[in-house]
């Protein structure tokens, strides 16, 4: 065997642009670009979804459970208070995952996954435990036709979910991986 001549084609590192960052960037974007609708929504259009928290906290659309009302918020100063650090939450949301996909752009691969799970773990944190669980188990929100939200909730949820998992996919191909062993 000789040294000479042209190099071994083999890479030890995946290729600075696969698919599976072309995934991510795309999904993340999808995702900023959704939240930031929703929060610029909620800022425009205040008073629909500020109802729509009022209702959820005073709980007075669920089944009228005298086991369960003691929790019912009926304070609109508290209430409104919530929605206001909702829509802080998801804009900042917003902006980190921006952020998450400029790095992407940039191809910092490291540092865009890193901001961009942190900008999903906020919104599955929002949607997860303040959405589905809070609203939908502590103030009974699935008891309600009228102001229930647990099903766009857990469509967010899930969403993020999801592309948290192929951001997390390991980088390279079976080829790449199978030369290395």
């Amino acid at each position: 065997m000789t040294t000479t001549g042209t190099p071994h084609s083999t890479r030890t590192t995946p290729p600075t642009h696969t698919a599976l960052t072309l995934a991510a960037t795309v999904l993340t974007a999808t995702v900023a670009l959704y939240i930031a609708l929703v929060a610029l929504g909620n800022i425009t259009d205040f008073d629909s979804n500020q109802q729509f928290v009022r209702h959820v906290l005073a709980m007075d659309t669920t089944f009228k459970d005298d086991d369960l009302m003691w929790r019912a918020i009926t304070s609109k100063g508290l209430a409104d208070a919530a929605y206001v650090a909702i829509i802080a939450w998801e804009t900042l949301a917003a902006f980190v995952l921006v952020a998450g996909t400029w790095l992407w752009v940039r191809r910092d691969v490291e540092r865009a996954r890193s901001v961009s799970t942190y900008g999903l773990l906020m919104l599955m944190l929002l949607f997860g435990a303040g959405f589905i669980a809070i609203g939908g188990e502590w103030f009974a929100m699935w008891q309600s036709d009228d102001w229930n939200g647990l099903d766009a909730a857990t469509r967010v949820f899930l969403l993020s979910g999801v592309v948290l998992l192929v951001l997390h996919l390991p980088a390279g191909t079976p080829r790449a991986a199978a030369e290395e062993s």
